[in-house]
């Protein structure tokens, strides 16, 4: 079930899955928490803290569909997750890197292919970027609220890293979900799954990468009562967002599913299909953009209409959303990334008040949802 494609200079396609971002791999190990974050190059590449009170634990999980056929290499469906949560204490418990050696090794080939500007193969050593989720750490008692989050098309779950890591840190459960196939990497029990998809998806491709996106995070709220988190989480208070892709697909979950009671769309186009009216699930949705997306005019026109919280991440870029308005930034400073390349990638804003306006407007979204 597991595949591996070798990687072709000609074939792969810049934004090849509609705005989407390369992928940052969590795997099921951990790195020293004083392990070097310097790369070949001498880049000391970091994610920013979280904001909350509480330190973050983290678990990854594999699940499997048996109803369900995979429908890009057939066989059950499976998918990968990272949950982060509020945990009582980290003592003992190492933070996880963000990418196994073997992802980093996948991820600096595909990175400057998929976004034409980042650094090329050899120059950062992507492998020793640190989270700052402790692997296995008991989480802290209480009932939490619940998000999933869905990444952009193409990527892997941890490019949302560090905003779900604030999330977490603020007191609610997060669970990011991969979906193997469109995802340029997933590291499975059996092995490391590369991406089928090469090049624009036509209608009927994207169709189909949505569709299987939104049963995989129907799937996992099936399971919530099986993951590690069961006893902290609150059923009661369940969220979907997601970026890109992942937002269109958090959307229509939302819409099929009534056990989402809110939903953050960080820039998801929504004319897959037609929604039902102005206000089509009759729950909070939070419809969030950029100021420098350059399909902008695509999203205004899908979003028309629709009864929501409305927000734009001023001089940010598609990828601001994402731990690539952390990193890009410092790759610039380190002259690794152009300054046009940088603008294209996550606007010319500065990088800490940018990723402050994402964290207070998503994380007070859910919160306000949820007393409602």
């Amino acid at each position: 079930m597991t595949t591996n494609h070798a990687i072709s200079r000609r074939t792969l396609v810049r934004g090849a899955l509609l705005g989407s971002a390369t992928a940052l791999l969590a795997p099921a190990g951990a790195a020293p928490a004083g392990a070097s974050t310097a790369g070949p190059a001498g880049v000391p590449l970091r994610l920013p803290a979280p904001t909350g009170p509480h330190p973050v634990g983290l678990r990854t999980v594999h699940l499997t569909d048996p109803s369900r056929t995979d429908p890009w290499v057939g066989g059950v469906r499976e998918v990968m997750l990272t949950v982060l949560y509020p945990a009582r204490t980290v003592r003992g418990c190492p933070r996880a890197p963000q990418l196994s050696p073997t992802a980093a090794g996948i991820f600096a080939d595909y990175a400057p292919l998929v976004h034409p500007g980042l650094p090329e193969p050899g120059e950062v050593d992507w492998g020793a970027v640190l989270t700052h989720g402790h692997v296995d750490a008991p989480p802290l008692p209480g009932r939490r609220p619940v998000l999933l989050y869905s990444p952009g098309g193409g990527d892997s779950r941890t490019l949302g890293t560090s905003l779900a890591e604030d999330l977490a840190s603020h007191g609610r459960v997060v669970v990011l979900v991969d979906h193997p196939g469109d995802a340029t990497q997933v590291e499975l029990p059996g092995g490391m799954r590369t991406t089928v998809l090469f090049g624009p998806p036509d209608p009927a491709t994207f169709r189909t990468m949505v569709d299987t996106r939104v049963a995989d995070l129907r799937f996992v709220l099936d399971r919530l009562g099986d993951l590690p988190t069961a006893s902290v989480t609150d059923p009661r208070r369940l969220g979907a967002y997601g970026h890109s892709a992942g937002g269109t697909a958090a959307v229509y979950a939302a819409h099929d599913d009534a056990r989402i009671r809110a939903v953050a769309n960080l820039e998801g186009y929504l004319d897959l299909r037609p929604l039902d009216g102005p206000d089509p699930f009759g729950r909070p949705l939070l419809l969030f953009r950029s100021e420098g997306f350059e399909g902008a005019a695509r999203i205004d026109s899908s979003w028309a209409g629709l009864r929501a919280h409305r927000a734009v991440l001023r001089r940010g870029g598609h990828g601001a959303f994402t731990d690539y308005g952390a990193l890009v930034p410092q790759l610039h400073a380190a002259g690794l990334v152009t300054d046009a390349a940088r603008a294209a990638l996550v606007g010319t804003g500065d990088p800490a008040p940018t990723r402050a306006a994402l964290r207070h407007r998503v994380g007070d979204f859910f919160e306000r949802s949820f007393r409602s």
